[in-house]
């Protein structure tokens, strides 16, 4: 009984089918599909209707499994065709695909490849040699600190479509540390506040020995002090 339950079952899910549909119900549609294809379930309303495909459409992806294949919903944003549920394949038209995603205009660094909508990486700049760091300086210094910044360039020779903001920068910094010097400019500052300090120490010598010696010019003009003993008046 049991048995003759489940085979009328079958055959009520199993009749009018769609090509390729091997079970279906008139309520969900397609529950599986044959082996070569991929189940992709569309939802109307509250439902969900199964139908079956030989590929899946834009904006999905086919998963095969030993079950059933299956149709799975891209979760990427703007994106028309994918890889898998988080890599994009394509974009939507007017946007620029790169790494799996999609952009309004390519990443710094990266430039779209021959006409294409997708970003190559990195943009293709023709760039010279690193040329020689330069000197170990500070604030456009050379002496007068222990450490500092020294840098080296190169140049530009080929930016794709002219445009060189696509290319890596030209410029190098890295820090530096060189045994501490004073500044030339330095050294004749400090010698000319010595010798200020030395001539104004001379000055104030000079006014006191010339003090000392004005002071011994009027002791000599006034000559040596006689004291004068008044006559006894004459017997």
């Amino acid at each position: 009984m049991a048995s003759s339950l489940a085979s009328t079952v079958s055959t009520e899910l199993s009749q009018g089918c769609a090509r390729g549909c091997d079970l279906c119900s008139e309520f969900n549609g397609c529950l599986r599909c044959s082996p070569k294809l991929f189940i992709l379930l569309e939802r109307n309303d509250i439902r969900q209707i199964g139908i079956c495909l030989p590929s899946c459409p834009l904006g999905y992806f086919g998963l095969r499994n030993t079950d059933m294949n299956k149709c799975i919903k891209c979760k990427i944003e703007n994106c028309e065709s994918c890889f898998s549920r988080n890599f994009c394949t394509k974009c939507k038209e007017g946007l620029y695909l790169h790494k799996g995603r999609c952009y309004i205009t390519c990443p710094e660094g990266y430039a779209a490849a021959n006409g294409t909508m997708e970003c190559s990486s990195p943009a293709q700049c023709e760039m010279s040699e690193w040329g020689p760091w330069g000197p170990c300086s500070k604030k456009r210094k050379l002496c007068g600190f222990k450490k500092g910044n020294e840098d080296r360039t190169r140049r530009i020779l080929q930016a794709p479509s002219g445009d060189v903001s696509l290319c890596p920068p030209t410029t190098e910094v890295r820090r530096c540390t060189v045994q501490k010097s004073q500044c030339p400019e330095g050294k004749r500052k400090k010698k000319e506040e010595q010798g200020k300090q030395d001539n104004g120490n001379r000055n104030r010598k000079d006014t006191k020995d010339t003090k000392s010696g004005t002071k011994k010019r009027k002791s000599k003009q006034r000559g040596p002090t006689v004291a004068v003993t008044p006559a006894s008046p004459a017997q």
